[in-house]
């Protein structure tokens, strides 16, 4: 599917009018995978008010961080919704804790991307597969991996079209606006944390390191990718 007309028509568009456009167009097909990360929970903000009902899912990979459960229970009180969750399938992580052990990704990044497979692939796969439209808080300037993304873009993986309404915002974008519509925020970021997802696979990083070097940081930046967002 050739996306250039779509981003043309809303290169000049703010986030809030290319997410209504989607809504809708499409409805509860159109839906925003959410890690509860802050470019997550801005456009979470965003969907709710423009539809109480906009669809959000997360992928619950049984590794999380506490904190990003709490941030959760905070949006779903705030909102008066539920984000439905999609869990990996019981009888793959088995098989996969057979296979490596607790902590087996640390030994090779086949092992880190087959761990990732069943703990978020799959589950996302499940999820995308009644979606027409994918939404994303990907932003450019997050790593070298997505500095060539678009707003619009055709998934042909999964077929549906990804929409990255927060693309060219930078990262004081993201703060203010949380900030000023008191959305609620995972509190690891307080403490270093500015990219979130496993707990074995997170850490807090450093002033002036790149934002995402806290992924994966046992490994080169240009494999820093579980999978999700993989051209």
């Amino acid at each position: 599917m050739d996306t250039t007309n779509l981003n043309e028509r809303f290169k000049n568009l703010s986030p809030q009018e290319v997410l209504e456009y989607f809504l809708k167009k499409y409805g509860t097909k159109a839906a925003l995978s959410s890690s509860f990360g802050a470019e997550d929970q801005v456009i979470t903000d965003m969907l709710l008010k423009l539809d109480k009902k906009a669809n959000i899912f997360t992928l619950d990979t049984g590794r999380l961080h506490p904190q990003t459960y709490s941030v959760m229970d905070a949006t779903n009180l705030k909102y008066g919704v539920k984000v439905n969750v999609f869990f990996p399938k019981t009888d793959e992580v088995q098989k996969l804790y057979q296979e490596q052990g607790v902590n087996g990704f640390y030994e090779s990044i086949e092992n880190r991307k087959t761990c990732c497979f069943v703990r978020k692939i799959e589950p996302l796969q499940r999820a995308l597969g009644e979606l027409s439209i994918w939404i994303t808080g990907l932003r450019a300037t997050q790593s070298v991996t997505r500095e060539e993304l678009k707003v619009i873009e055709f998934d042909k993986v999964n077929k549906v079209i990804k929409v990255n309404p927060l693309l060219m915002w930078s990262e004081e974008d993201v703060w203010s606006y949380i900030k000023e519509n008191k959305v609620p925020y995972n509190s690891l970021h307080d403490e270093g944390f500015p990219s979130i997802g496993c707990a074995p696979c997170t850490r807090a990083i450093k002033d002036g390191d790149d934002v995402r070097s806290g992924r994966w940081w046992w490994e080169n930046p240009e494999h820093k990718e579980c999978g999700l967002h993989t051209k």
